[in-house]
């Protein structure tokens, strides 16, 4: 089994660049409910020292991706439907509410750009949905919000579900998603200036991670 990805950062700015490799791979699902990690482990993996791993892990404690328990150890937030039920409510609000803001700035530029994100070649040997290209074009499209307050707040949630989208990609199920699915109706429903159809296909694409891992709690129409 191999152990998450995270990109070796450039030496000259090692504090941020610790950081937001880390906060990166946190996004992206690389990490587990009920993960530990170590200092030392990081850091050779980031190719730097201890320091700036520990501040990055400091700030990311802080945001939620990380807690620190009594015993000192460094772990991933334990699975927990009442909180997982909270990051579906506040997706649902928040994205829904960056999507309208994009809508009214969207241009073809950003509808193509949105495109190639899902039309680009996927890792030799993949059966499971990629969860960079995921990440890329949910954030193409929230990035054209120009929101300088609700684009935060979204990176803040989905930081905190990286590790459910974790346990949606390696479900048993995960290998009969459609991935793009509900993707490919945001971009086809903003083609045509269609804000509804974009609002319900978002909707559907959010809830459709959280029903995949807990289908009895989730609720919401089936897949």
């Amino acid at each position: 089994m191999t152990g998450p990805r995270i990109a070796k950062i450039d030496q000259s700015k090692l504090r941020e660049n610790a950081y937001f490799a880390l906060r990166d791979a946190f996004t992206r699902g690389e990490f587990a409910p009920g993960d530990t990690v170590n200092l030392r482990g990081l850091a050779d993996q980031l190719g730097t020292s201890m320091t700036p791993v520990r501040e990055a892990v400091r700030r990311l404690v802080a945001e939620g991706a990380l807690i620190d328990t009594p015993s000192r150890t460094l772990m991933v937030p334990p699975f927990d439907a009442d909180r997982m039920q909270d990051l579906k409510r506040a997706r649902l609000a928040l994205e829904a509410l960056v999507l309208d803001q994009a809508i009214g700035r969207m241009d073809s530029d950003t509808l193509d750009e949105m495109e190639a994100v899902l039309a680009a070649p996927r890792d030799a040997g993949r059966t499971t949905p990629d969860l960079q290209q995921n990440h890329d074009f949910h954030f193409a499209l929230y990035r054209k919000s120009g929101s300088k307050v609700l684009l935060p707040l979204v990176e803040a949630l989905w930081l905190q579900y990286g590790a459910y989208l974790n346990l949606v990609i390696h479900h048993h199920d995960a290998t009969r998603i459609d991935e793009h699915k509900h993707h490919h109706e945001i971009v086809e429903a903003l083609r045509r200036g269609d804000r509804k159809a974009a609002h319900a296909a978002l909707a559907e694409d959010i809830e459709r991670s959280f029903r995949v891992i807990a289908p009895e709690t989730t609720g919401g129409a089936a897949v």
